[in-house]
């Protein structure tokens, strides 16, 4: 193609993407540099008979004119990067001076607001992902084998917990896990402790939130892993077959390397999608045990009278920094197959 006729094909999509992805975020890394104006307070003094009382009130008009001045509010720089919300460098350093072992630097690192979302999101993302992929994958291949009558109604199960809103799908999972939800009852029947509770422990919840992340996720890794069975050149199997490889080996020599690709891209889309993980914390009302950088964005947000657009800001880049660093990788990889494969 030549360039002009690429650069005319491809020009809606490229504004598209200027448009609503990268002026947003360049808004957005702005927008993080600045605080909300103060108040303009007026002190005045009353006196009577008794003496004089000092009384404090909000200056409504010079406000106004300090917002309609700064409409961004007041410049902060890195400031709210490195607050105690954040990155919290001075907290962390100061954990790291006052403690003898790692355990007890981690102990006090972990109850810092950013870094104790970080690590659940990095967790819950570094363990779906993997077990997606695996699952998927082999749900696709048992699908793929059924005979031809099963197809149809197994492709139909197992794409339902994807045809599930999130939202919906975790407040069901919530209601399930319940004391006198099937789930929440059948585990203290089992256990014989009418007190046992998902919703009671850390580690409980984290289980019960991946274990949602799992069930949601794996129909896409499913049915992408399921078409791409679909274009397995018949006679590489048959000569595999022929030389005498097993199934498992024919899996492994010819089945995954023509998935390559189709696994890079489901790696891709999970990575983003669990690293934003936000719904089943909303849902399950987790937030004493789980909390994610999503939802540190949207707790900011919300603050009534309290827009903290900075600290929302300075999440969302956090956010953004963080999904490029985990996608590093599989892009690089990605661009290596395909520079080896042009050559």
């Amino acid at each position: 193609m030549k360039h002009r006729t690429f650069f005319w094909f491809i020009l809606p999509t490229l504004s598209a993407m200027i448009l609503f992805i990268a002026l947003p975020i360049v808004s957005v890394a702005i927008q993080s540099l600045f605080v909300e104006n103060e108040q303009v307070l007026v002190v005045s003094e009353n006196c009577g008979p008794f003496g004089c009382t000092s009384t404090t009130k909000v200056d409504a008009e010079a406000t106004a004119q300090l917002q309609e001045e700064q409409p961004l509010g007041q410049f902060n720089g890195l400031g709210t990067y490195l607050n105690r919300s954040h990155l919290a460098f001075a907290e962390v350093g100061e954990a790291w001076r006052g403690t003898d072992t790692l355990g007890e630097f981690w102990g006090q690192v972990s109850n810092l607001p950013f870094y104790r979302a970080l690590f659940f999101t990095l967790t819950y993302t570094a363990v779906v992902t993997p077990v997606v992929i695996v699952l998927g994958l082999a749900i696709a291949v048992g699908v793929n084998n059924l005979p031809r009558l099963l197809k149809g109604p197994s492709i139909f199960i197992s794409l339902l917990p994807f045809l599930v809103t999130p939202l919906v799908g975790a407040l069901i999972l919530f209601w399930m896990v319940d004391g006198d939800g099937v789930i929440g009852a059948t585990i203290q029947s089992v256990f014989d402790d009418p007190t046992l509770s998902l919703k009671a422990s850390t580690a409980l919840t984290w289980t019960m939130l991946i274990v949602y992340g799992v069930w949601h996720t794996l129909p896409f890794s499913f049915i992408t892993f399921y078409a791409g069975l679909q274009t397995v050149p018949e006679d590489t199997m048959e000569a595999a077959k022929i030389d005498g490889a097993s199934k498992w080996q024919r899996m492994i020599h010819v089945v995954v390397p023509h998935l390559a690709p189709l696994m890079s891209f489901v790696t891709l889309m999970l990575l983003m999608d669990n690293f934003r993980v936000f719904e089943p914390i909303v849902s399950f009302k987790a937030e004493a045990h789980a909390t994610s950088l999503s939802w540190i964005i949207y707790n900011d947000l919300r603050e009534s009278g309290n827009p903290l657009y900075g600290s929302a800001g300075a999440t969302s880049m956090l956010t953004i920094i963080g999904v490029v660093i985990l996608l590093t990788p599989v892009l690089i990889r990605t661009w290596r197959d395909f520079n080896r494969k042009a050559h």
